[in-house]
């Protein structure tokens, strides 16, 4: 079966996505042998990142299994998830 996005580890609450995503189509998100169907709430660049699930503000993002960011406002499942809504953790210096 084809899948349209992917997640690395089953945590991640983020996945990619491995082509144009269009709003309101429907998307196979797949995490290893599975599969979940997620309704695209937005579109979706190839290559970019969309919420699996909700994602409160001040929420982490996780993605490969570690936190790459953090929620800056809410994300509702299947929103894209970029820098209009995530702030990065990585490289920073400001943080411990």
């Amino acid at each position: 079966m084809k899948i349209d996005a992917i997640m690395i580890k089953s945590e991640d609450n983020v996945a990619t996505a491995l082509r144009d995503l269009k709003t309101g189509e429907s998307a196979s998100v797949g995490i290893g042998d599975s599969r979940k169907a997620l309704q695209v709430a937005e579109d979706i660049p190839f290559g970019h990142k969309l919420a699996v699930n909700g994602i409160e503000a001040g929420g982490d993002i996780i993605k490969y299994g570690e936190i790459i960011g953090r929620a800056t406002h809410p994300i509702q499942p299947g929103a894209h998830a970029h820098v209009q809504n995530i702030e990065s953790l990585r490289g920073r210096g400001d943080l411990d």
